[in-house]
C-alpha cells in the first residue's frame, strides 16, 4: 500500500488545476531545483553516488526542458516561439555535455539563462493578473512570486 504524500498530493492538485501560465513558472521553477541538485551533486566525494546525483537531476531537467519546449506555440508565438526553442535546444546540449563530462560549466550557465527566464516569466504574469484583476474584481493570487 502506498504511503500518502500530503506535500506530493498537492503539489499534484496545483499542477492539475493551474492555469498555462502558471504551469509555465511551475516547470521553470522544477527546472531549476534540478538543475541546483546537479550542480551540489559535483561536491559529493563518493563517484557513485556523485554520478548518479548529477546524472539523475540533469534528466530531470533536460525533461523539464522538453516539456517547455513542447508548450511553445510556433504559430501565435512567432519568432519569440522560434528563439526559445533554438535556446532550450541549446540548453540540452549544454546540459548532456555537462553530463557527459562531469563538469559543472553547462549547469552553471544554463542555471543563470534559466532564472533569468524564470523571473522575467513571473513579471509578466504579475503585469498580466494585475491587469485582468480590477476587470473581474479578483485579487492578484501571485503576490508571492
Amino acid at each position: 500500500m502506498p504511503i500518502f504524500n500530503p506535500w506530493k498530493s498537492y503539489r499534484r492538485t496545483a499542477a492539475l488545476t493551474a492555469p498555462p501560465g502558471r504551469i509555465i513558472l511551475m516547470l521553470f521553477d522544477a527546472g531549476i531545483a534540478s538543475l541546483q541538485r546537479a550542480r551540489a551533486g559535483f561536491a559529493v566525494r563518493d563517484p557513485a553516488e556523485r554520478n548518479m546525483t548529477i546524472h539523475n537531476n540533469l534528466r530531470r531537467a533536460r525533461e523539464v526542458i522538453q516539456q517547455l519546449n513542447i508548450a511553445l506555440d510556433m504559430d501565435k508565438g512567432g519568432e519569440l516561439a522560434a528563439t526559445l526553442g533554438r535556446l532550450y535546444d541549446y540548453f540540452n546540449r549544454r546540459l548532456l555535455e555537462s553530463d557527459v563530462k562531469k563538469t559543472p560549466q553547462g549547469v552553471d550557465e544554463v542555471i543563470g539563462h534559466f532564472t533569468v527566464l524564470r523571473d522575467a516569466w513571473a513579471a509578466m504574469l504579475r503585469k498580466e493578473e494585475v491587469r485582468v484583476a480590477p476587470e473581474s474584481g479578483m485579487v492578484p493570487s501571485l503576490a508571492t512570486t
